[in-house]
């Protein structure tokens, strides 16, 4: 072969394979561009996909929840048998930081504890369901009869007329009866109630004769015709029983009585008004001047819109909000708001300085915060020190609802939660005084709540940038740690706010059947009424009767002196009025003179 031609072949494969070489390595960069977007396209995914299984998780635990409180009773039952089984070393840990109990009960009555009625043991009978010796065995047999010793009695005779044609012959004798109790009822109790004046005549000095008729007597409702016995039972049955006017309107048609819904409406506004211009007022001011601690809780109500000036659309109802402040054991006082904002809470407790017990919202905040801070978001500011008390409950309810994730740290938290509830209950039993509750409290608590909190801080450290259910909880606890820890500071304070939860179910009755208020206007007549029903329970009285006697004595009472009127001093005023004159459906009360001050008792 030529040799020019094999250098030619040989320079032409060379070029042949350097284009080859440089076609593969531009493949291979393509590939391997390709490969990185494809990895990168994948590492998206996952990204997006592990987002995916997150919020996927989340609404299981939000179905799960959300399940639970419709088909299941909506109390949170914790099976703490359950949780010491699961978690026994745990528990065996809590019981040596607790200490010992033994004694508890024992000496909180010789400390000066006052046994309730309820804590009393009773030899002579035990609880449905439950032995003397705690077997807890079904009761047998029939129960007994109802307390009817108020109600009036009526005597119904059963014979035999075989046998009484007997004893009449002389040929047999009746020896005794066997009694049997039941419940009866009897339809009435309205009353047609006539005024009479009495009518005078007289002649004066020229010998003319004049007519001189008695005066009407002094009554909250001028020319109505309803006396205050009916007005109570009118606010009763609407705002402690849950009855709307319409059904009450039906059920007076049923007895005869023709009273339109529209009447009864404006007698409950303006009792409403001005019951809380004077007595819940009185209430008002007496609450934030002495009470200890305060509880406070809100929840919302509905309220019509009202009428437009143009045609347009039905607008829907605006949403407004009713609270609730229990002062110590003295005042349970609901407040209309038509926002829920912490310019309104601030109103509510303006003037005060104590302690406040809440739930942690946002709405709050505004109470506890530094003088400089108050000042520059209030100039008018009080300059009073309100010191916030945390809820167990609320932090346990967090918990309990992670727990439906089958979280084993919500799990144990529940435990460590209901360990403190139960030993608790147990150093308050008897009633001990509070300096002695806060004592024991230091020794007994004191260590399980620093244990829980230290892990509730090390778990949220772990998962805080994670959204689940746990990481809320836990994230409550740790940012309410301090109000969490003030109820060890003082032996009156509590663990929980359940009592405000409590009182605001009387609003969740009228929400269920009212469904909105006519107006704000209405509303605040509706909490003044609810006001003064929850403090006549919390006093032990019968909020219709003691509604009666405050209608009657209101337009006879001096200004100055409202306060005595409230629930809490009703008992002692009462005793110093004419029993006869209270009485009366219509007529004169005589004021009696202002009781003289008493001394507080110690711890009070």
């Amino acid at each position: 072969m030529d040799p020019s031609a094999t250098t030619a072949l040989e320079e032409l494969d060379a070029a042949t394979l350097r284009a080859l070489v440089l076609e593969g390595q531009t493949r291979l960069a393509e590939r391997d561009a390709r490969l990185v977007a494809v990895e990168q396209e994948l590492s998206g995914l996952t990204l997006r996909h592990q987002q995916l299984w997150n919020t996927y998780e989340r609404l299981k635990e939000a179905l799960a929840l959300l399940q639970r409180r419709i088909f299941v009773a909506k109390a949170e039952r914790v099976d703490t048998t359950q949780l010491q089984l699961e978690f026994e070393e745990l528990n065996e840990q809590l019981n040596k930081l607790s200490g010992q109990l033994e004694g508890t009960e024992e000496d909180g009555a010789e400390e000066g504890g006052v046994e309730e009625d309820g804590d009393k043991p009773d030899s002579g009978s035990t609880k449905p369901g439950n032995k003397p010796n705690g077997t807890g065995s079904k009761p047998k047999g029939r129960r007994g009869p109802a307390d009817l010793s108020m109600s009036p009695k009526e005597t119904v005779r059963i014979s035999d007329p075989v046998m009484d044609a007997l004893v009449a012959e002389g040929k047999a004798k009746v020896v005794d009866v066997e009694r049997t109790s039941q419940l009866g009822y009897q339809r009435g109790g309205y009353r047609h109630v006539v005024t009479e004046r009495v009518k005078y005549v007289t002649t004066n000095a020229h010998g003319l004769s004049e007519m001189e008729t008695a005066a009407m007597p002094k009554s909250l409702l001028p020319r109505c015709l309803a006396t205050a016995s009916t007005l109570a039972h009118i606010i009763t049955s609407k705002f402690c029983y849950g009855l709307p006017l319409y059904r009450i309107e039906e059920m007076m048609a049923n007895e005869g009585i023709k009273l339109d819904r529209g009447t009864m409406s404006r007698w409950v506004d303006q009792l409403g008004g001005t019951f809380g211009a004077t007595v819940v007022e009185a209430m008002d001011q007496d609450a934030r001047a002495n009470a200890f601690c305060m509880l406070t809780d809100a929840t919302g109500f509905a309220i019509q819109p009202g009428r437009r000036d143009a045609p347009g659309p039905r607008r829907p109802c605006r949403k407004g909000h009713f609270f609730v402040r229990i002062a110590d054991q003295d005042h349970v006082l609901f407040d209309f708001m038509p926002k829920h904002t912490k310019e309104g809470v601030y109103a509510l407790f303006r003037g005060y300085e104590g302690y406040v017990q809440a739930d942690a919202s946002s709405v709050y905040d505004a109470l506890f915060r530094t003088p400089e801070e108050r000042k520059r978001d209030d100039p008018e500011h009080d300059g009073c020190e309100r010191i916030e008390v945390g809820c167990w409950s609320h932090a346990r309810r967090k918990y309990w609802e992670a727990a439906l994730a089958k979280s084993p740290v919500a799990r144990a938290a529940l435990l460590r939660i209901g360990k403190m509830f139960e030993i608790d209950e147990k150093l308050r039993k008897g009633k001990p005084p509070p300096d002695n509750l806060a004592r024991k409290r230091q020794t007994h608590l004191r260590p399980l709540v620093d244990e829980f909190l230290e892990f509730a801080e090390a778990e949220y450290a772990a998962i805080k940038n994670q959204r689940s259910s746990l990481t809320s909880a836990l994230g409550y606890t740790v940012r309410n740690k301090d109000a969490l820890r003030a109820f060890l500071r003082d032996g009156r304070l509590r663990m929980d706010n359940n009592p405000s939860e409590g009182q605001l179910r009387k609003v969740v009755r009228i929400r269920d059947v009212a469904f909105f208020a006519g107006s704000d206007e209405h509303a605040e007549s509706a909490a003044s009424h609810l006001t003064l029903i929850a403090s006549s329970k919390l006093h032990d009285l019968d909020p219709q009767a003691y509604l009666r006697d405050i209608i009657r004595v209101l337009p006879f009472w001096p200004m100055d002196r409202y306060l005595e009127l409230a629930p809490k001093f009703w008992a002692e005023t009462r005793a110093r009025l004419d029993p006869v004159q209270l009485e009366a459906e219509v007529g004169h009360i005589d004021v009696p003179p202002r009781a003289p001050t008493r001394t507080p008792d110690a711890g009070e």
